[in-house]
């Protein structure tokens, strides 16, 4: 068959790479346009991007799937559309332009978390399970049939970004066997059933933690924002970036938000038992031990808010 990809993020090239192996032809990659990124702001291509060009393969650049976007790929009569990650919906006319459809690698157990951060809002959410499903796309967000699925164990100390590298090879092999299956004409998709949630994009708020709510959902929260948008708070009127935090075995009890150090570990209170800070960046500092930032704090106790 004749594939178009859609992707952007390095989260998106297991699957590319995947289907590279294959006896399918990719006649374009799409992606998003060179973004700035750096203190430079150096003007960078994507992951998807570098890869396909580095495999030889024709790029197209966009951030807008427009009417010019769709006559490019319909001259290219691909069969079938692949979409991971890309960033940008694909509306009419260009859903039907392929024979097949598209069909979406989505990062959950649909219907549950339809949107664009489904890991971060399981983890954030504390869910028991989490998983991928190969779905054809249809005009509602994340609502089309599945045509395979599988679940995993969320676990219980992973961030969304060790879940999101776990998730993007396990899930390439799934989107491997479902293009195949289209490709014999064997593939058969079925209605999505439950209940519907929604994972709309996080934004910086959502990364402001809270100290007053319990320690299970506020360390379930700091995962969840790890490593994007990154998890903070502010001590002193400056942020201080939280990068790693545990659960703590010490009984001790902390007001919500209260910083102190006990027996050369850093401990902040919440509404229950208090966490433990591992790694954490003040503003206009490198990343460093949560012990050594309290070497300069200079304080016996400090409070984050």
């Amino acid at each position: 068959m004749k594939l178009v990809f859609a992707g952007t993020p390095e989260v998106a090239l297991p699957s590319l790479t995947a289907l590279v192996g294959t006896d399918q032809e990719i006649v374009s990659v799409i992606t998003r346009a060179d973004a700035p990124l750096g203190r430079k702001r150096t003007l960078t291509p994507s992951p998807v991007a570098q890869a396909a060009i580095a495999r030889g393969l024709p790029v197209l650049k966009t951030n807008r799937l427009d009417a010019e976007a769709t006559e490019t790929i319909r001259a290219l009569q691909p069969d079938l559309g692949v979409i991971v990650a890309y960033g940008g919906l694909i509306r009419e006319p260009l859903l039907s332009v392929p024979r097949l459809g598209w069909i979406n690698l989505h990062f959950s157990l649909l219907p549950r978390w339809r949107g664009a951060s489904p890991v971060q809002r399981a983890v954030i959410a504390g869910d028991e399970l989490i998983g991928a499903a190969v779905f054809q796309l249809v005009a509602e967000l994340d609502a089309g049939d599945v045509f395979g699925s599988f679940s995993q164990p969320l676990g219980a100390h992973s961030t969304s970004g060790i879940l999101l590298e776990q998730l993007s090879h396990s899930g390439a092999e799934l989107l491997l066997r479902v293009v195949a299956d289209l490709a014999a004409g064997t593939a058969r998709a079925v209605p999505q059933a439950g209940e519907v949630t929604l994972a709309p994009k996080l934004v910086r708020d959502d990364a402001r933690i809270d100290f007053n709510q319990p320690a299970a959902s506020v360390y379930s929260r700091i995962r969840g924002v790890t490593p994007e948008p990154g998890a903070f708070t502010a001590v002193d009127g400056a942020v201080l970036k939280l990068l790693a935090v545990a659960p703590s075995v010490d009984e001790v009890n902390l007001p919500a938000g209260m910083i102190l150090q006990r027996e050369k570990t850093v401990l902040v209170g919440t509404q229950t038992e208090p966490l433990v800070l591992l790694r954490v960046q003040p503003a206009g500092k490198t990343a460093m031990s949560a012990n050594d930032w309290w070497r300069g704090v200079a304080a016996e106790t400090v409070t984050a808010s």
